[in-house]
Formats: C-alpha cells, structure tokens, sequence
C-alpha cells in the first residue's frame, strides 16, 4: 500500500513503513500526519506486534524536517498530527517495539525518529547528524533524548557543531546497534522483526512502559510501582493468560503460545 509518500508493507504481526520522498525522504506536515495516522493503527491493533521503520533508496534514511516547505511557510512548531513530527516521538501509550533500519543519511529530524525506536540498525555507509544549527533552529527531542543516550560530551558535539557520524562510530558510542551491509539491512531487520514477534507482546508492552516511565524516577519507587502493579500494562500482563501459559509452558517443557491475552 502506497499512500502519501510512505509506503506500507504488512507481513503477518510485522508492518513496514518506508518514507518515500525523494530525493532526501524529508519530512513535511502532510507526510508527517500521515505517518501519525499509520503508527496510531500500529499501536491500537492487536494483529501487529512490531514495527519497522526504513527509507526508501539507497542514500537517505530522512533528512527530517522538510525546509523547502518550511521555506513554503510550514512553522517549525506547527500541528505535525498524533505523534508529533514524524508521528512517532509524542505518541501516547506507545508500547509496542519499532525497529530502524537506517539506509543513509539520518540527520536532523530523520535522527529524531530514528531515536525514537527500540533497536536501530544501519548500513555501513549510513551517517547521523544534527545539523540544525546551521538552520538557526534546535534539535528539540535529540536535546532532550541524545545525552541520556550517549556520553555528554559526545552529544553536546553532535547538538553544538554538527559534526558528522558513520555508523561504526555510532554503534561505538551505542546508538546504534548493528552495523551490517547496504543489501543485508532489511533481511536483518525483519529477522529481528520476526524473532519479536514470535515473543510475549504483553511483556513487550510493559518492558516499554516500565522504562518510559521510570527513566526520571529513582529505583526503588520504580520498582514498589512495578510490584504494586501501578503500571496499567504490568497490570494487564499479571492478569493475563500469557503470564499463565509462560509457567505452564516452561514447567510442560515446551513452545509457549502467546495469544496476547
């Protein structure tokens, strides 16, 4: 399915969002709406369990906020739909895992979002930057996101100087989590896709929770609100019949079947 610059593959619990503007697969409202819209479906059906997110050719992943259209008259804090810019950074409730696979250029808002998934995985020529200090502008969520990522001082350089990253030094600083070849990044990220989604989602859907929300917190609140079942998904997974069939499974020595429920 094709609709508005992003294409859409469904592969059983796997969905598969390209962004698809070339030459620089940048972002404008339209498409960033649109990409509100396919991650708001991703995280209230049930039938889906893991997300991946690519560009389309071979020399962007996105170059993020599209300046021709904010040079059109698109503000740069203008109404970017459910999901914020890129659809994804401010999306509520957001706890299923979304895999990156990054083929090119990942910079400004592009690195944004790619910050947003789970597990991000790039080609060997891929690069990162946040060059929004030379558009007199700020990199809003990598300010928030980036230095509790990778060292300081390696993020305020990136954020101050816009200095340019491959993608073995990013899977060095540990943003990145593998680097593999141009031809192998999307049967990787589906292998990886595919071993998710042969996983608990209940589980999955905590894990998300729990570190969302206990990012700023200390560890023994965080904990007492886990074991106090405070945290509406643990809740729902302690009352499940998937937290039933792991022990049963284990205990039968075999395959658990994971219903979701």
């Amino acid at each position: 399915m094709t609709t508005e610059d992003v294409n859409v593959n469904i592969d059983g619990g796997v969905l598969e969002v390209t962004i698809d503007r070339p030459k620089a697969n940048a972002i404008d409202r339209a498409t960033s709406i649109r990409l509100g819209e396919i991650f708001s479906e991703f995280r209230d059906n049930p039938d889906f369990r893991v997300a991946i997110i690519t560009g389309g050719g071979e020399k962007f992943f996105s170059a993020g906020w599209d300046l021709k259209a904010a040079a059109g008259g698109e503000e740069v804090d203008g109404d970017y739909g459910v999901g914020g810019f890129g659809g994804i950074q401010e999306l509520e409730d957001f706890n299923k895992p979304v895999i990156c696979a990054v083929n090119g250029i990942c910079c400004g808002g592009g690195f944004e979002i790619a910050l947003c998934a789970d597990i991000i995985i790039a080609a060997e020529h891929a690069t990162f930057a946040l060059p929004e200090i030379r558009s007199g502008t700020v990199a809003d969520a990598a300010s928030i996101k980036l230095p509790k990522r990778i060292p300081y001082h390696i993020a305020m350089e990136m954020l101050l100087t816009g200095r340019w990253l491959d993608a073995a030094e990013g899977n060095r600083w540990g943003f990145v989590n593998e680097v593999v070849a141009a031809d192998k990044l999307l049967e990787r990220a589906w292998e990886v896709a595919r071993l998710i989604e042969s996983g608990p989602p209940l589980v999955y859907a905590a894990i998300k929770e729990v570190v969302r929300e206990a990012e700023n917190m200390q560890f023994l609140p965080a904990l007492q609100k886990i074991t106090g079942r405070e945290f509406a998904t643990v809740d729902t997974l302690y009352s499940s019949e998937d937290q039933k069939e792991g022990a049963l499974a284990f205990a039968e020595k075999r395959d658990p079947v994971w219903k979701g429920k």
